[in-house]
C-alpha cells in the first residue's frame, strides 16, 4: 500500500489499493500475452534425461498428497455430425503441483478412425495458467509431452526397482512398436546401460521401431514372437492398445521387472493374470484408476493391493529375494503433464523460443 506523506487520518483515504496499482500499470483492457509453443518448439526444449527427474519428483509429490489432481472427465464427441454414433473421446486433465508457478490443463482427443484420415489417433494440447493470478501463460502442443512423460514412467521404475544389471547392462524386452515403445526405451536408456533391446509387435512396425532406436545408438533389434522378447529379459515393457494378454506368463524370468503402460480402460488388457499372481508387489501411478483397467479386473487384485509408485521413489525398495518379480502399472496422471509442461515452458522462455500472442 502506498500512503500519502501527511501522516494523518486521511492516509487511508489517499491510499492506493494494489489492484488499482496493477490496473494503472496494465490497464483493465491491456491484452494478456500468451506464449504458444509448436510441436517442433516443444521437441526443441524437451530433454528426456532432465524430464525423468522432473517426473520422479512429481510422482513423489503426488504420493505425499502435495498435488491437486481432480478426477478427469471422459466424454464422447461427434454424435450428430454424421449419425447418432460418437466419433471420438474428449478428455480434460487438470493438475497443480504444489510450489509450481503454473497449473496445467491438458485437453486430449482420441479418435481411432483418424488413421484412415492420415491423422494421429491421439492429439493433445497443454495450457498453463499462472497460479498467482489465474492469467493464461502458455499454450503448447501436448502430444510429445504425453509420450515423453509416459516414457519416463519406465525410467523411474527401472531406476528404483529393476534388478542389478550385469557388466554389459540390462536386457530390455518391449512389446509394442509405436511411439510409446520408442519413448520408453529412450527414457530407460538415460538411467541404465542397455545390453540388448528386443522389439516385438505383430506387424512389420517392429522393424521400423528397432531401426529408429538403432539410429539413436541403442542395441535394438526386432524379434518374431513375444516369447523371444520376454525370455531372459531383466525388464519387460508393454506399450500396446491390446485387449488380450500380450506375452505368455511362463516366459517371464524370475527377478524381472514388468512395466505396463498400455491399458487404461476396462476393455484393455496387456498382462495375463498369472503375471500379477507371480509378482511380489504391484506398484501403480494412480492405484484407484489402475484398478479399473482390464489388467486388474481380470485378476484378484484391488486398489488396496497396489502401492503408489511414488512410495518406492521416495523411500527406496529393497527386494527380499533377487527372484522377486515386480510389476508397475500406469494409466497416466495429469500431475506429470503439469510438471513436464512447466519444465518445457521455463526452458522455452530462457531460450527465447515460441510465439507470443495477445488475447
Amino acid at each position: 500500500m502506498i500512503a500519502s506523506s501527511g501522516g494523518n487520518d486521511d492516509s487511508e483515504k489517499d491510499a492506493i489499493h494494489p489492484a488499482d496499482e496493477c490496473n494503472k500499470i496494465l490497464g483493465p483492457n491491456t491484452p494478456v500475452m500468451v506464449l504458444v509453443l509448436s510441436a517442433a518448439e516443444v521437441d526443441r526444449n524437451l530433454d528426456i534425461a532432465t524430464l525423468v527427474d522432473v517426473v520422479d519428483n512429481a510422482l513423489v509429490k503426488q504420493a505425499a498428497d502435495k498435488v491437486k489432481r481432480p478426477q478427469r472427465p471422459h466424454f464422447t464427441v461427434g454424435a450428430g455430425l454424421d449419425d447418432d454414433e460418437p466419433i471420438g473421446t474428449g478428455i480434460a486433465m487438470p493438475a497443480y503441483v504444489y510450489g509450481a508457478d503454473h497449473y496445467a490443463t491438458k485437453l486430449v482427443g482420441v479418435h481411432e478412425d483418424n488413421e484412415t484420415r492420415n491423422l494421429p489417433t491421439i492429439n493433445a494440447q497443454v495450457i498453463l495458467t499462472e497460479a498467482r493470478t489465474g492469467l493464461p501463460k502458455a499454450f503448447m502442443a501436448g502430444t510429445t509431452i504425453t509420450n515423453a512423460r509416459t516414457g519416463c514412467i519406465g525410467a523411474v521404475s527401472v531406476r528404483a526397482l529393476a534388478p542389478e544389471s550385469g557388466d554389459d547392462g540390462l536386457t530390455l524386452g518391449v512389446i509394442g512398436a509405436g511411439a510409446q515403445a520408442r519413448w520408453q526405451t529412450r527414457a530407460i536408456e538415460t538411467v541404465t546401460a542397455l545390453s540388448d533391446v528386443r522389439i516385438y509387435s505383430p506387424s512389420d512396425s517392429r522393424e521400423a521401431c528397432a531401426a529408429d532406436l538403432v539410429e539413436e545408438g541403442m542395441p535394438a533389434h526386432a524379434v518374431d514372437t513375444p516369447r523371444e522378447a520376454v525370455v531372459g529379459a531383466d525388464v519387460v515393457v508393454t506399450a500396446t492398445t491390446a485387449t488380450n494378454p500380450v506375452f505368455p506368463p511362463d516366459a517371464l524370468e524370475t527377478g524381472s521387472l514388468v512395466v505396463a503402460v498400455g491399458a487404461f480402460t476396462a476393455e484393455m488388457q496387456e498382462l495375463n493374470p498369472r503375471v500379477l499372481e507371480r509378482a511380489e508387489q504391484t506398484f501403480a501411478d494412480v492405484p484407484e484408476e489402475v484398478a479399473e483397467t482390464g489388467d486388474i479386473l481380470a485378476s484378484d487384485l484391488t486398489a488396496d493391493d497396489m502401492v503408489e509408485l511414488g512410495v518406492p521413489l521416495t523411500n527406496g525398495y529393497v527386494r527380499d529375494s533377487p527372484d522377486e518379480i515386480l510389476t508397475v502399472m500406469s494409466v497416466g496422471s495429469a500431475t506429470l503433464d503439469a510438471a513436464a509442461g512447466e519444465m518445457i515452458y521455463q526452458r522455452a522462455v530462457e531460450a527465447g523460443n515460441g510465439t507470443e500472442i495477445s488475447l
